[in-house]
């Protein structure tokens, strides 16, 4: 009897048949989209950013040569928005265009502290020899961090079941040493839909 009302029910589900999949633009609105931060707003956002960093005289190699260090990690930006949202993935792609664009005008500090620690001390105990490069004497300490928030602002209509949404990502360069701010950006956007998409 239970097998038959499976069967029953699976047939009568809708599109049983399902969808295939479909390539997408990573930079285009997808075929399933709300109104709240989505694939194709990371990247506009992240390749705005870029090229906003790089535009910055002090973002450039000193006269002795030495470049600027940054630390670009999710550690100090902030999901304070009503949507679930994955921050290092904003985080990641800045840093890796920002790298590869910044032709080796700028140093960036990983985030992995104890893989860098662990790596020194088998060097240094023995376990391992010292590498092509040899030994520094401390790891490298950064210039700059990445600092943000995301924020939002929802309405909804009880009447219509409209859904509005303003959101606001913002993001800072402070120097680690002094505190002082010394680049800020941000990217906003307002939009509104009768039927919200779920985000994960």
């Amino acid at each position: 009897m239970l097998p038959a009302l499976l069967a029953g029910c699976l047939a009568a589900a809708p599109n049983a048949a399902g969808v295939a999949a479909t390539d997408l633009d990573v930079g285009r609105k997808g075929a399933v989209s709300g109104v709240g931060l989505e694939g194709h707003d990371i990247v506009s956002m992240s390749d705005l950013m870029m090229r906003d960093i790089l535009a910055q005289p002090r973002f450039a190699p000193g006269p002795d040569g030495k470049r600027p260090r940054i630390a670009l990690d999710s550690a100090y930006f902030v999901n304070d928005s009503a949507q679930p949202m994955d921050r290092q993935l904003i985080v990641d792609r800045l840093r890796i265009n920002l790298n590869r664009a910044a032709q080796a005008r700028i140093q960036f500090i990983s985030a992995q502290a104890g893989m860098v620690e662990r790596e020194r001390q088998l060097k240094r105990s023995g376990a391992t020899d010292a590498g092509t490069l040899g030994l520094a004497r401390a790891r490298l300490g950064a210039d700059y961090r990445l600092t943000g928030r995301i924020g939002s602002l929802d309405s909804r209509s009880a009447a219509t079941g409209m859904v509005q949404r303003y959101m606001q990502i913002s993001f800072e360069l402070v120097e680690v040493e002094t505190g002082e701010v010394v680049w800020s950006g941000i990217y906003e956007f307002q939009r509104a839909a009768a039927d919200d998409v779920v985000y994960r």
